[in-house]
């Protein structure tokens, strides 16, 4: 059987799938295009993908031998699943495994936002610094403020244990509300709308997958509907926020300053986000740890040796569906 790895990534996913089956390893770059990817699928079993892998329908429906997808990351927005579900070709994701380093990243986003690292440091790069200063970038202190949460999934939820371990007040809103033990555990308010999850909150982080629902869930209204000084940390997917209305508020400081790992059209950033005021940017590195890429490569190379190995769907826990029995 053959199964074509779009890209090389960290880890021994490739070695443990090349153990076993005749591997095609692209480079970088080499299917992002729908049309390369077209031309070559109809000769492999199982595709390993990336986020920038555009698996659209007319992708899997010229994979006539394909019979899983397996997505190098947590989200898999990049996928067709509704035609994958119609085809009967599987789709698998790398949850739980960078849920901590994810939280991380998050959290080191609101601290450096709510201290104007990025800015003290460019200032003491470029000679200015004389010294200590009773103005000098004064910043905005977590402990005892609002921190809110739009997703309280996994990474969510290890995101709040670090906001309540700096002593802040746990708000979140989600599809759905946690039941009282949960809350509870992480110290979680619900809030019964995201309008309100926007007003409230002094630290609004986002964790939300990207939906119909959720897309541009933070637009101009909702950046309008919060507190001057607020922060905004997006470590989700770059639509779930509208960048030219965010550009705009931090330009014209409608709002305190943002930390983004995720944009909307990537590799592209909105150009009027580079000259934002207090606004950190991260080229979508939230899970680039040695350990979580590891663990990632491992993890989405099994479910494709799990499945060509004719195991059950129940067996393979990272399935984002599975088929009716």
């Amino acid at each position: 059987m053959r199964v074509l790895v779009t890209e090389p990534q960290p880890g021994r996913g490739i070695d443990l799938l090349s153990a076993r089956y005749d591997v095609t390893v692209g480079q970088r770059g080499d299917f992002d295009s729908e049309e390369r990817l077209k031309e070559v699928i109809g000769d492999y079993d199982a595709l390993l993908s990336c986020l920038s892998t555009p698996v659209t329908g007319d992708v899997l429906r010229a994979g006539k031998r394909l019979r899983i997808v397996s997505n190098y990351a947590v989200g898999y927005n990049n996928i067709d699943v509704e035609t994958a579900k119609e085809l009967g070709i599987l789709v698998s994701n790398t949850p739980d495994v960078l849920t901590e380093a994810t939280a991380d990243c998050a959290f080191t986003l609101l601290l450096g936002v709510a201290r104007r690292m990025r800015e003290a440091e460019d200032s003491l790069r470029a000679g200015e610094f004389d010294g200590w200063h009773p103005f000098g970038f004064l910043g905005k202190e977590i402990h005892g403020k609002n921190a809110g949460i739009l997703g309280l999934g996994r990474i969510g939820r290890a995101f709040a244990r670090r906001a309540r371990g700096f002593g802040m007040n746990i708000l979140y809103h989600d599809t759905a509300q946690l039941d009282a033990a949960d809350e509870k555990k992480y110290g979680a308010k619900w809030v019964d709308s995201i309008d309100e999850l926007a007003k409230q909150s002094d630290f609004l982080s986002l964790h939300c997958p990207l939906t119909p629902e959720t897309r541009h869930a933070i637009n101009r209204e909702r950046l309008a509907m919060m507190k001057p000084d607020a922060i905004l940390i997006n470590t989700a997917r770059g639509p779930v926020i509208d960048e030219a209305e965010l550009a705009k508020a931090l330009h014209e400081k409608r709002i305190g300053g943002a930390g983004l790992d995720v944009f909307e059209e990537e590799p592209k950033v909105h150009p009027d986000l580079l000259t934002a005021p207090n606004c950190v940017l991260l080229p979508h590195i939230a899970s680039a740890t040695n350990e979580t890429r590891a663990r990632m490569s491992a993890l989405a190379a099994s479910a494709i040796i799990s499945h060509l190995e004719g195991k059950p769907d129940d067996a393979i826990p990272t399935l984002v569906y599975r088929r009716e029995s």
